[in-house]
């Protein structure tokens, strides 16, 4: 009864992964006899470092509003698509993001580029990462409307603060001069500090011609390509295969 009325208080306080631990001791008495109090302290104290971690994570990949629910696990690289498997080896660790550099994808329709950007997003989430999903045609939408509203301010200090920021389907039309100057305000506030996956159906040479206004394009472009790992794909779309059962990607 004791150790009922302990379990309760430790849900009071918040600690639901230690009250869980202690109520599976209960129930193994035997079992836990052997252990030290100190043991029996320290599996309790594991138990909830691990509950907040998984809930740690839970919470950002829910914030983050992935398009897909995407593992860099599933990847499939098989394909002879230009997918560099060391290279997302590499950016699933999350060292790109601690160093403030971006990921540039291009490639066709249906070769991976949107499974690719929350598959890294996914890897961010869980190495502790704050992160946001963003098709550009809405981010803009939402910009202008927030600039209509008057909250344009509070807005971009949201998006200055989000540790991963996705761009997808970037270059989908062409920018005229007020929405490239919007998006130039987030690039530029992120800029050495925050990272961001721009995703585009377009050859990398080709994303300038995309902003109507030169300037403009210069300063994103010259924000975006010099400190960033860029991923060009190639082939056919993979939405054209005949489906399998072990395939996850599309």
């Amino acid at each position: 009864m004791l150790t009922q009325l302990t379990a309760t208080r430790l849900r009071e306080m918040y600690l639901y992964g230690m009250a869980e631990a202690l109520e599976e001791q209960m129930e193994h008495p035997a079992m836990n006899a052997q252990l030290s109090f100190e043991d029996r302290l320290s599996l309790l104290v594991d138990r909830e470092l691990t509950y907040r971690q998984h809930k740690r994570v839970s919470r950002l990949l829910r914030d983050a509003h992935l398009r897909l629910a995407a593992r860099v696990e599933d990847l499939d690289f098989r394909v002879a698509r230009g997918l560099d498997r060391g290279l997302m080896r590499s950016l699933a660790q999350g060292d790109w993001i601690e160093r403030h550099q971006d990921v540039l994808i291009s490639g066709a329709t249906g070769v991976g580029k949107t499974f690719i950007a929350c598959a890294l997003t996914d890897a961010a989430c869980r190495t502790g990462h704050s992160a946001h999903y963003f098709r550009v045609p809405r981010l803009l939408e939402d910009l202008r409307i927030a600039q209509g509203d008057g909250s344009l301010r509070r807005l971009m200090a949201q998006l200055a603060r989000v540790e991963v920021l996705v761009l997808d389907d970037f270059g989908l039309s062409p920018l005229d001069s007020p929405g490239a100057r919007l998006l130039l305000d987030v690039v530029d506030d992120r800029s050495e500090r925050r990272s961001t996956i721009v995703a585009s159906q377009l050859p990398f040479g080709t994303w300038h011609d995309m902003i109507k206004d030169a300037t403009i394009a210069d300063a994103i472009l010259d924000r975006w390509i010099h400190r960033s790992h860029h991923i060009e794909l190639h082939g056919d779309s993979l939405r054209r295969e005949p489906p399998a059962a072990t395939r996850q990607e599309a």
